[in-house]
């Protein structure tokens, strides 16, 4: 029988618009139960704060949902204090759909991605491209991506606002200049090449971790823009080493796992 140890409460916060939350949700709470001392609660929104800040840990996979003033200072208080947040894919996006000039990205949230340490503006086409691992990270984080060699990966390449990227821990990267056609923000093709994939937002105490990777879509995820979708998107969720990455991530958010360093 193995050392007893004691219970840590996760809130996993799945939801939002364009993307299979269904899908998204079963893998996410695959990968959690393989920590028998995590106990999780699901929740579609983050404006139930007093039970997120009340456990250890916050994994989110969400798009396009906007946090009342309310929850997003409860939350970031709650990261300066120790808390560890495990953010995905459009945790940072607000979207608006339905202008002339395509998909707008409105800054409707300066301080949750000042929290986050990014906000989705827009993406390419989603196609084939390359992952590296960041060059240059310190010793304590370096664990986090140690041994996963590049990889291509088919998703959707996250092009963000940085609010102060000297305050970013860069783990993933990739390089990229051009367009991204049916958004607002079409023109990258003189934009800083080099764009984070999966990063640490050190804040206080506590920390976030944030992994733009994940895209997923099924046929009905679309609707009613789109009643039915023709093809199912499931990108780096049939890679190894996205799994790899999140397994670690989970790990990097136990409270017992913590190095002696707040941020490691």
């Amino acid at each position: 029988m193995g050392t007893p140890g004691r219970r840590i409460d996760v809130t996993l916060v799945t939801g939002g618009r364009f993307h299979d939350f269904d899908y998204a949700r079963l893998q996410l709470l695959t990968l959690l139960a393989e920590h028998d001392q995590f106990r999780v609660r699901v929740q579609p929104d983050y404006e139930d704060a007093d039970a997120i800040v009340a456990g250890s840990i916050l994994v989110s996979y969400t798009c396009d949902v906007r946090p009342g003033e309310r929850a997003q200072r409860m939350i970031r208080d709650w990261v300066e204090q120790g808390g560890r947040w495990v953010a995905l894919h459009g945790t940072n996006a607000a979207l608006d759909l339905g202008g002339a000039n395509g998909v707008e990205s409105p800054r409707a949230f300066p301080l949750w991605a000042d929290t986050l340490g990014t906000q989705f503006i827009a993406h390419p086409p989603i196609q084939p491209y390359r992952v590296d691992v960041a060059p240059d990270i310190a010793d304590e984080h370096r664990w986090l991506v140690d041994g996963i060699e590049a990889f291509e990966t088919d998703d959707e390449l996250y092009l963000c606002d940085y609010p102060d990227r000297d305050q970013l821990i860069p783990l993933l990267q990739t390089t990229w200049q051009g367009e991204a056609p049916g958004f607002v923000d079409i023109d990258w093709t003189t934009a800083d090449p080099t764009h984070l994939v999966m990063y640490l937002r050190p804040l206080g105490l506590g920390a976030v971790l944030y992994n733009t990777l994940g895209h997923c879509r099924g046929h009905y995820d679309m609707a009613p823009e789109i009643p039915y979708y023709p093809r199912v998107e499931r990108c780096s969720w049939e890679l190894p080493a996205y799994h790899e990455l999140l397994r670690r991530s989970f790990r990097w958010a136990r409270p017992t796992d913590r190095a002696s360093h707040p941020h490691g």
